[in-house]
């Protein structure tokens, strides 16, 4: 263990995230064009969220009644909040239902997850930038902190398994948040550096609030509770509080030695914009994204065994190493977060309803009989070629493949796909469908003058970018 008390130099991760946060330009078009309609799916995506009361219970101010001069605006709500409890609340309303954008490595995660910190920061400084006569921030700075908060989080997670140490995945998120955060409230390299160390410091929650027998819904505000202490961590820095530049290396205290069983955490990829050009859009079932694939298979198997559900002898799922670990569930299923993150439940409802929508991981829909007699009838499996194909960079597969056999013997035809709807190999079919879900989003909380007001503003892929982020926020409000 160290015995010196000399300072030593910044962690060369801390360093390298710094740099990239400040001084690399994104010139990628097929980056920008990615982060527009991250945009508006994740916002979508909250927007749905407001029709669940578990959900909005958990948003507005801290003490009622309080208010925050140049407040930040909550979409769907009347709400103005300070930066932190803003960010939160947008956190929590974007990664609820488990809807939009997903990111699969050696760690997974939701890399949209970074907007609740980003957009309540950039409400924030827009609105502070107009009280005192200013020009405010442009939805374009907006897109350009998404395009880096996500390659942060996600070049982490190809190498740097949190997983495995049983941390959760929410930390790259803090860790994202937090840098691109500190320089949109006027951080600069010392203050990125701080505030990055603190949110080393602060290292990450368990994720057994994933995992049977614990699983919750903790894991649909986990994000929100990232990005917001992000937003926290980062004013503090822009004060002037100090930083811990050894925080991940130091012997006996750092965060590598005491949380990531002393290995080394590393960037396998120089930081650009590879994240945001290969994230995986959930288009089409709020489900853990492990098992889109499963999903789909088991829609084109439903016209098949809809009427035969009770002649069903065997389900197999071939699948990757990944679902294996993470959403493979055997007995009870105690909750929706439960239900979503199984692959046998959702493998379950594609194929008995031909679709999976969010009310089907409610407690009314699960008590069909039907679901856990289907459950006990199937068999998982790994096929190795879908595991390698799965950390292949120039593939990042997520295969699922389902076959159904049937008591007299007959079986249905192995229904696989390899790459889901939102995969970037689909990114052309996805786009329509993305914005046709944003707008069925909107809808359940919008009378239709505000709908064509956000409609006519958002879908002018040429234009959004060049809106003030205050007006922005503002089409949302109710």
């Amino acid at each position: 263990m160290l015995k010196t008390n000399e300072r030593t130099k910044t962690d060369q991760i801390i360093e390298e995230i710094t740099d990239y946060v400040l001084n690399k330009d994104i010139t990628s078009e097929e980056a920008f064009t990615t982060a527009k309609y991250v945009l508006l799916d994740t916002i979508g995506c909250g927007i749905l969220a407001l029709n669940y009361p578990e959900c909005t219970k958990l948003l507005g101010p801290h003490v009622p009644g309080t208010i925050v001069p140049n407040g930040v605006k909550v979409p769907g709500t009347s709400n103005v909040l300070d930066p932190v409890k803003g960010a939160f609340d947008i956190g929590v309303l974007v990664r609820w239902l488990d809807f939009n954008d997903t990111w699969l490595a050696k760690e997974w995660g939701h890399p949209s997850d970074n907007l609740g910190g980003i957009l309540a920061a950039a409400d924030y400084v827009s609105r502070t930038r107009i009280a005192n006569g200013k020009t405010p921030l442009l939805v374009k700075e907006v897109l350009d902190m998404m395009i880096k908060a996500h390659e942060i989080q996600g070049i982490l997670a190809l190498d740097n398994s949190l997983n495995r140490v049983g941390l959760d995945h929410v930390f790259f998120v803090k860790l994202a948040s937090t840098a691109v955060v500190t320089k949109m409230l006027g951080g600069g390299r010392e203050e990125i550096n701080n505030a990055l160390s603190n949110a080393w410091v602060d290292n990450a929650s368990l994720r057994t609030y994933r995992h049977a027998p614990n699983t919750g819904s903790r894991k649909s505000w986990a994000a929100g509770d990232a990005t917001s202490r992000a937003v926290f961590l980062a004013q503090m820095a822009v004060k002037g509080e100090m930083g811990y530049p050894s925080a991940l290396t130091t012997p006996g205290w750092g965060f590598q030695e005491v949380m990531f069983n002393s290995e080394t955490m590393t960037l396998q990829r120089p930081l650009d914009s590879y994240v945001m050009e290969n994230v995986l859009f959930k288009v089409s079932f709020p489900a853990e994204f492990h098992a889109q694939t499963a999903a789909e298979a088991g829609v084109v198997l439903h016209p098949t065994v809809k009427d035969r559900l009770d002649e069903i002898k065997e389900i197999t799922i071939t699948t990757h190493e990944s679902a294996i670990r993470i959403i493979d569930k055997t007995g009870p299923l105690h909750n929706p977060a439960d239900r979503d993150h199984c692959l046998q439940y959702i493998t379950a409802i594609a194929l008995m309803k031909g679709n999976i929508v969010a009310e089907d991981y409610e407690d009314e829909v699960a008590k069909d009989p039907m679901i856990d007699a289907l459950r006990e009838k199937m068999i998982i499996k790994e096929d190795q070629q879908y595991t390698k194909d799965y950390l292949d960079p120039e593939k990042r597969s997520i295969a699922n493949a389902v076959q159904v056999t049937f008591t007299d013997g007959t079986m249905t035809d192995n229904i696989e796909f390899e790459y889901p709807l939102g995969h970037r190999f689909r990114r052309e079919e996805a786009f329509p469908q993305i914005i046709h879900k944003f707008k069925e989003n909107i809808a359940t909380q919008f009378a239709d003058k505000q709908r064509d007001e956000i409609e006519k503003a958002c879908l002018s892929m040429e234009e959004l970018p060049k809106m003030n982020v205050n007006e922005f926020t503002d089409l949302f409000v109710k």
